[in-house]
């Protein structure tokens, strides 16, 4: 897959401008460019669940960034954004990774190996929020990132925040719905879960928060 067909590229970035956003951001690695082609081969209907190259290097940053030995992903997919996110961690961090499905991480773990970052991540399979609700309400993790069921969005952010270190950021992708967002007659389930999520995330005085328009939207919020 190219870095400039996801099926996800944002409308809100027009005029050629996701293209050269891409382009003028340090590129995907050989083995990162496997995977997305890997992905767009095997699961070609939801390949677009990927995220983007762009986002990708955006949370190596931010994890490295951050100096976290402690991250968690609610949502892996195909393993793309949790090597990311684990390549911004310490030789002794760990990346905590939720998921439902097996398929789809059974390639994520398959590239984690070859990655040689297998060590770092523990991928749990089964709802997210009992995932994370089982998990101590320590404010131990410095980074989490949520790209799952945008339904569910409010009640991961919910369940994070005390089990994020002061500083800590939550990462949310798809906050724009490609732009539907601003679509009020657009009822769609997903569109007015993000809508609502947006607005409380906004108002949430736990936190500092901007919503970027990059991809398809992106909220980073910091824990005060």
């Amino acid at each position: 897959m190219s870095n400039f067909d996801r099926a996800t590229d944002s409308p809100i970035l027009a005029h050629g401008i996701q293209p050269y956003v891409v382009a003028h951001s340090s590129p995907p690695d050989e083995l990162l460019t496997e995977l997305a082609e890997e992905t767009r081969r095997r699961f070609s209907e939801v390949s677009h669940m990927r995220i983007g190259a762009e986002l990708g290097t955006l949370l190596t940053i931010l994890t490295a960034s951050t100096g976290t030995r402690r991250a968690i992903e609610i949502g892996t997919f195909t393993g793309y954004s949790s090597i990311c996110i684990a390549r911004g961690l310490p030789a002794d961090g760990q990346l905590l990774c939720c998921d439902t499905s097996e398929e789809w991480t059974s390639l994520a773990r398959a590239y984690w190996t070859r990655s040689g970052l297998d060590d770092r991540i523990e991928l749990r399979l089964g709802p997210a929020a009992a995932t994370i609700a089982a998990l101590p309400a320590e404010p131990t993790y410095g980074i989490a990132f949520v790209d799952a069921d945008k339904t569910s969005y409010q009640t991961y952010f919910d369940l994070l925040v005390p089990r994020m270190r002061t500083g800590g950021l939550i990462v949310a992708d798809n906050v724009l719905q490609r732009g539907n967002v601003l679509d009020e007659t657009n009822q769609q389930a997903n569109v007015q879960a993000i809508r609502a999520f947006n607005q409380a995330v906004t108002t949430d005085d736990r936190v500092q928060a901007v919503l970027l328009a990059v991809s398809d939207g992106l909220t980073i919020a910091r824990k005060l």
